[in-house]
């Protein structure tokens, strides 16, 4: 299980040591040659430290997430989480509101509630 630190060292690479280690692990993670698992929370905790902490742009922050989606060894519910990140990066809403409605499409689940974002894509 993968935290949000070990995803940001890799992506921003702004601390040697931790770069180091985090790109060792996404190397294998990467290939398949060890399995991965991303909680939903640490995906959202990702973008908002991406961009209200570190400032990187939105679109850039989706790009990267979304690519390392596609490494082989990571497992879960990657394509609600890609689907999340596709929403999030199109529409003007909360990364958090982007997963509820990526469930609801993904999975077919009808979405409940009293958030105008939610609603208005329902």
């Amino acid at each position: 299980m993968i935290d949000t630190n070990v995803i940001i060292r890799y992506l921003l690479a702004d601390h040697q040591e931790h770069f180091e280690k985090a790109r060792s692990f996404w190397e294998k993670v990467k290939l398949g040659e060890i399995a991965a698992f991303i909680p939903e929370s640490v995906l959202a905790e990702s973008v908002y430290v991406l961009l209200k902490i570190y400032g990187v742009p939105k679109g850039e922050v989706v790009a990267k997430l979304s690519r390392l989606l596609d490494y082989k060894g990571l497992t879960g519910e990657l394509d609600v989480y890609r689907e999340a990140l596709k929403i999030f990066g199109r529409k003007s809403i909360d990364v958090v509101d982007a997963i509820i409605l990526a469930w609801a499409k993904v999975k077919d689940y009808k979405p409940i509630s009293f958030d105008k974002d939610i609603s208005k894509l329902i």
